[in-house]
């Protein structure tokens, strides 16, 4: 079996000229500046609105340890059915909301995607019951299902492989912004409970609501389309995009049943997605469930959404840092492994340590450090192993979609009859965890069979390793 790195290193960065149109090529400094260019118009706005979209969906747990349990009467599971519902239309419209996002353009269908989730947040703070609670969630997952994996397929479209993993990260840790944002937010937001007769947790999602149809207003002016369409490139520039990312070959064909059917005859396509999965299912019991978490260390409401952020700081430090390396040695392979083994070691830590602060905390940082950071190297690995517009806008929503019915799972993970401990929570999470590392082996293998086959990309280039 050949070494990964040896594999890695005969990847091709870029296809020979004799592929490129004439007018596709711009010296080095033209091309970093080109390249500061696209990443000022296309991460910025994309990142503002993932906040908003992850902010409103996850704001509930902060929500959840004030007093919005007895206002609506939820009893037993009920908040937990209320936060996995959210999950089903999710799910279920995130391919067809790929497919209309090429059909309407970037721009105009992720801003009007924001603009339906922004006002559903508001209604969310007026809800009296739990059917209304539901009926939000629902309504929620619907708008929301087109944004993350709509935003990875439009990312991928304007870098190339070695240059992707340092824009994928920048793009995922919106996710880790929003949550910490979010407990920050929140601990304001304790403190107006009476304002204007709303309790505090009817503020979150009001502001947060307000906050979000502000996004989705700038959106629609600065959410860039893909490079064939993006009018703030010269010719020169959008030949020079899509020749150095292999799509001045791209169809603008529309996807078919048999489209779909050839890609889901293809093993690494539902590895990739199993690797997602074992990481979405920590991210969100933890993203749901860290306060509730932290409040079992004695803190009182502020203190808990305090300290609910520093763990998502160390993963923001720990994203950075892997994503540099992983784009210098341009292998993915080695860093989703220590991110894993990073998360297995926070659970062991929290599955048997059950006295003193400090070393529980410390095992709350490292689970969140280590699915936060093995994430985006995952996403990145799976969608640029994929060629062509048509396998990446199946590809890109079939990962997220899949990997988000973790999203189902986990709101259960942490029920309250569990407490003080969560052995069952985190249980569930190790065992997602150990899963993934086992796909990961496979989808890495399977990967190097294809480069021996020159199966890779057309032949043209090898796989990632």
């Amino acid at each position: 079996m050949e070494h990964p790195e040896k594999l890695e290193n005969e990847i091709v960065s870029e296809h020979s000229s004799s592929t490129m149109p004439p007018d596709s090529t711009l010296s080095e400094e033209e091309a970093a500046k080109l390249l500061r260019k696209i990443d000022l118009r296309v991460l910025p706005m994309l990142f503002i609105v993932y906040v908003a979209a992850f902010l409103d969906r996850a704001n509930i747990s902060n929500a959840l340890t004030m007093e919005m349990p007895k206002e609506l009467h939820l009893k037993g599971q009920q908040p937990n059915i209320a936060l996995a519902l959210f999950f089903v239309p999710y799910i279920l419209f995130e391919v067809p909301s790929n497919i209309m996002m090429k059909r309407f353009t970037p721009h105009v269908w992720l801003a009007l995607c924001t603009l339906g989730f922004g006002i559903v947040m508001i209604g969310q703070g007026f809800v009296k019951s739990l059917g209304g609670l539901i009926a939000t969630r629902v309504l929620l997952g619907f708008f929301e299902a087109g944004i993350f994996p709509g935003s990875f397929y439009l990312i991928s479209f304007w870098y190339k492989r070695e240059e992707a993993q340092k824009r994928f990260t920048v793009y995922f840790t919106s996710v880790i912004l929003a949550s910490a944002f979010g407990g920050l937010l929140a601990t304001g937001i304790a403190n107006m409970n009476g304002t204007q007769g709303y309790s505090n947790w009817r503020w979150i999602f009001i502001l947060e609501g307000i906050l979000t149809i502000v996004v989705a207003v700038a959106a629609y002016f600065f959410i860039s389309d893909f490079p064939s369409q993006a009018k703030w490139l010269t010719e020169a520039e959008r030949q020079f995009v899509l020749a150095k990312t292999g799509e001045h070959k791209a169809s603008d064909d529309k996807i078919t049943s048999k489209d779909l059917a050839e890609f889901f005859k293809e093993p690494t396509n539902y590895l990739g997605a199993l690797m997602y999965f074992a990481v979405v299912v920590p991210i969100y019991a933890f993203a749901y469930f860290t306060p509730t978490i932290v409040k079992t260390l004695g803190y009182n409401v502020v203190k808990t959404q305090l300290h609910s952020v520093p763990p998502f700081a160390a993963a923001f430090g720990l994203c950075i840092v892997t994503a540099w390396l992983s784009d210098s040695t341009r292998l993915r392979l080695p860093f989703v492994l220590v991110t894993a083994a990073i998360t297995i070691i926070g659970l062991a830590i929290l599955m048997t340590v059950h006295s003193g602060f400090s070393v529980r905390y410390l095992g709350i940082n490292f689970v969140c450090m280590g699915v936060y950071a093995g994430a985006p190297i995952i996403v990145c690995w799976y969608l640029m192993n994929l060629e062509g517009h048509k396998n990446r806008a199946i590809g890109s929503a079939f990962i997220i979609s899949f990997g988000n019915t973790g999203g189902i799972l986990a709101p259960f993970t942490f029920l309250t009859k569990y407490a003080p401990y969560y052995h069952t929570g985190y249980a569930i999470c190790m065992g997602v965890t150990v899963m993934g590392v086992v796909a990961t082996l496979a989808y890495s293998f399977l990967i190097i069979q294809k480069n021996r086959a020159g199966r890779g990309l057309g032949g043209e280039k090898r796989l990632a390793l």
